[in-house]
């Protein structure tokens, strides 16, 4: 059997958050768990049940561990399976122990120079550990940084019952510590502390908190910081310490848990069986975020938004668990289960206290569609310059090119897809006298490469779209198959420099066949192909055991030739970068792959822009220089980066009050011009002044209103994306000679002008 024949399916994907730690957000999504019938019937009691699941010491590594990391390191030095396959020895060992430093301690604010000569040891050792299965240095570095992390937050804790603090002076915290020395000692990191305690301690003062509030609001946030790394499995641990060696062979290749596998795979299906909520940890609890639309908690009508639920039942009959300090994954799984079973939550409102007794609510667990996530359409009106008529221009915003590669292969003609979703919402376009269409990519991190592929179909009459090219130098060609285009008329994409992997391909695809303008910032520059290799396939598990790897197989080409790798796709007509590349991007990654080029496949040029370019780039000048939102985004943006640059803040409370003054008065000043100017007014200008608190500390309900609130903030990037895609169908429309020079072949599918 070939070995590309075991992997499951082509990822494009921006790089995952390694998966060590709770982010405190979760969806409720589908799972095989069944009840664990060891647990207790839940009592009166609202204290906290820790779960029994999690680590009380971190202990050596399972069988199941020590076998997937012979596995892993076998698929990742072996060139049948690894684009860039490496040998196992002391030099990657160096690199990884430098990564597990990092993960576990990249502030540099809890180990000790000390502590990092102990660690040495194990620097040259960590590839014959690996290599045999003896997985000891991993949990032994982790089992002295749960320490250190209980001793920090021990001195915070205490720092807040002894110390009055004063701002008065010139000190500053210095909370950029990448490039720092390890402190010397725990005296070292005792002052360290003592300033990142007084600036937590002046955010919660600027915004307004009394004393004794901001004694409360600290404590139990380094009680829960302290209590989240305790929380941490050996799956955790194990998991990290992997990804230090998945991520040395390149940015891209993880290594998943079996639990973390199935989420990734929810995140790329938009589909789930579960209740339809998405839950947030908030202390001791998991509370309810958001309803799901159409889900069985939605229609049930008997839970809303910051409802607490305390306690989980299985089927009608199952005993009800306690789950009051529970991590929040471990929650949503006994929660999440297939289509039509029973789940039966004990649920304390929101206005309530925690001594309240429960509600019990029974709910049937259905199959639920994550539309907030899926593609979304609106259309824009663009007054006409010179006395030419309005435009009316279509935009389709995408958040990632999603597939339910499951629901797929079993031919479920239900599943979720990004680009059956874009045809549909380009139909919809059909009756609603649209003159052009903005696909909007920004912060679009990638997805499937099929998708990729078909979206670009829509858009084309056949031909390639990508070259991957293996790690044996074979190069295949990719394309678009089907006959006929969904979308005829004008188009632009809009990118940024979170665009990445298939928003690369497919913006680059429009770019390299002149089938649409390219508008906004150079693109993220992550040019390989991934894809999810199972490690249970070889023992043939009939139960998930050794978890996923998601390794880098291929390089992907635009059909010109060229990679996107580092470079990314560089636009038409570009607006200010507000992120630079030396900061985020592909270019970052200290082992990514060069740039380079193969020869270009032929394909059809449907247009040049070149000959366009100069009288839009005029255009948008003016246009933008008149623009009030475009200008305040520009001013921000170089505030932003400033910001950025900076690697230590005051502890002055005058100097800080009066820069917070500041930032309030500039957003009353717009406000106020915005209403008289008669411009969409900013639904969180009122809100948008730091409150010091985390994101686990802030009303749930509220919260998540505000998130709601700032997808209707003005979004001038788009609006002058799509008055420039409406220049140039003007300029296009009254030129006949231009025309002519841009649209080389109008006979062809794809055309601009009538």
């Amino acid at each position: 059997m070939n070995a590309k024949s075991t992997l499951l399916a082509f990822l494009l994907t921006a790089p995952l958050a390694l998966l060590a730690r709770d982010n405190g957000l979760a969806q409720v999504s589908p799972a095989d768990a069944s009840p664990d019938t060891d647990r207790s019937e839940a009592t009166a009691s609202r204290t906290p049940a820790r779960d029994p699941g999690a680590l009380q010491l971190p202990g050596g590594p399972t069988e199941d561990q020590t076998i997937a990391a012979k596995y892993v390191t076998g698929v990742l030095s072996d060139s049948r399976y690894a684009y860039r396959p490496m040998p196992l020895d002391d030099a990657l060992s160096a690199d990884m122990y430098k990564r597990y430093l990092e993960t576990l301690d990249g502030g540099k604010q809890f180990f000790t120079a000390a502590d990092i000569a102990r660690f040495d040891r194990y620097e040259t050792r960590l590839d014959d550990a690996l290599q045999n299965g003896e997985l000891e240095p991993a949990y032994a570095m982790f089992a002295i940084y749960r320490q250190r992390v209980d001793e920090r937050v021990a001195f915070a804790r205490e720092l807040l019952k002894r110390d009055v603090f004063t701002f008065n002076g010139d000190d500053v915290f210095e909370y950029d510590r990448e490039d720092a020395p390890w402190a010397a000692d725990a005296a070292e990191l005792d002052a360290l502390w003592t300033q990142s305690v007084r600036n937590d301690w002046l955010r919660l003062k600027l915004a307004g908190k009394e004393e004794a509030d901001i004694r409360t609001t600290l404590d139990k946030r380094y009680e829960n910081l302290s209590e989240s790394v305790a929380e941490l499995k050996g799956e955790d641990v194990f998991q990290t310490f992997l990804n230090s060696y998945a991520n040395a062979i390149d940015p891209h290749t993880d290594y998943l848990t079996p639990r973390s596998a199935d989420n990734f795979n929810l995140s790329m299906s938009l589909s789930l069986e579960g209740i339809g909520a998405v839950l947030q940890k908030q202390d001791d609890v998991v509370a309810i975020r958001e309803i799901v639309p159409g889900g069985p908690a939605g229609s049930s009508g008997k839970v809303k938004p910051g409802d607490r639920v305390v306690a989980v039942g299985q089927g009608g009959s199952g005993p009800m668990e306690d789950v009051i300090g529970w991590r929040i994954d471990d929650v949503v799984a006994k929660i999440r289960g297939k289509k039509g079973t029973q789940v039966r939550l004990d649920v304390i409102p929101a206005e309530m206290g925690l001594d309240t007794p429960p509600s019990r609510v029974v709910l049937v667990r259905d199959k639920v569609r994550l539309e907030d996530q899926a593609a979304k359409s609106k259309v824009l009106d663009i007054p006409g310059t010179n006395g030419a008529a309005d435009q009316r221009i279509g935009v389709i915003e995408l958040p990632g090119f999603y597939q339910d590669f499951e629901g797929r292969r079993s031919n479920n003609g239900e599943y979720a897809s990004a680009t059956r979703d874009v045809a549909r919402l380009l139909k919809e376009f059909d009756g609603q006298d649209v003159d052009g269409v903005v696909l909007d990519l920004r912060n679009n991190g990638g997805g499937s490469l099929t998708e990729a592929i078909e979206l670009t179909g829509l858009f084309i009459d056949r031909g390639p779209v990508v070259q991957v090219r293996e790690s044996s130098g074979r190069v295949s060609v990719e394309g678009d198959s089907d006959a006929g285009i969904a979308w005829e008329g004008p188009l632009a994409v809009l990118i940024n420099r979170g665009s990445a992997s298939a928003s690369e391909i497919f913006a680059g695809a429009i770019q390299d066949y002149g089938r649409g303008l390219v508008i906004g910032e150079t693109t993220f520059g992550k040019g390989t192909v991934q894809n999810l290799l199972d490690l249970d396939r070889w023992p043939a598990n009939e139960e998930a055991r050794f978890g996923q790897l998601k390794l880098t197989i291929a390089q992907f080409f635009r059909v010109s030739g060229g990679s996107t790798q580092n470079k990314g796709v560089v636009p038409d007509i570009q607006f200010p970068a507000s992120v630079d590349a030396t900061e985020y991007g592909e270019s970052t990654y200290d082992n990514a792959l060069p740039w380079t080029k193969i020869a270009a496949v032929p394909h059809t040029r449907y247009g040049n822009f070149q000959p366009l370019i100069p009288q839009l780039e005029a255009r948008h000048e003016a246009r933008v220089a008149k623009d009030r939102e475009f200008q305040w985004w520009n001013e921000d943006v170089a505030q932003f980066r400033e910001e950025s640059a900076k690697t230590s803040i005051s502890l002055n409370e005058a100097e800080r009050r009066a820069e917070r003054d500041r930032n309030e008065a500039k957003r009353q000043e717009r406000q106020a011009i915005r209403k008289e100017l008669g411009l969409a007014l900013d639904p969180l200008a009122e809100d948008a002044a730091d409150d010091g608190l985390a994101a686990s500390e802030r009303d749930i309900v509220r919260d998540a209103q505000r998130e709601k609130l700032a997808e209707d903030r003005p979004d001038p990037l788009l609006r002058e994306s799509a008055a420039i895609l409406a220049d140039a169908i003007q300029l296009l429309n009254d030129d006949g000679q231009l025309s002519a020079q841009v649209l080389k072949q109008v006979d062809t599918p794809g055309h601009w002008a009538d």
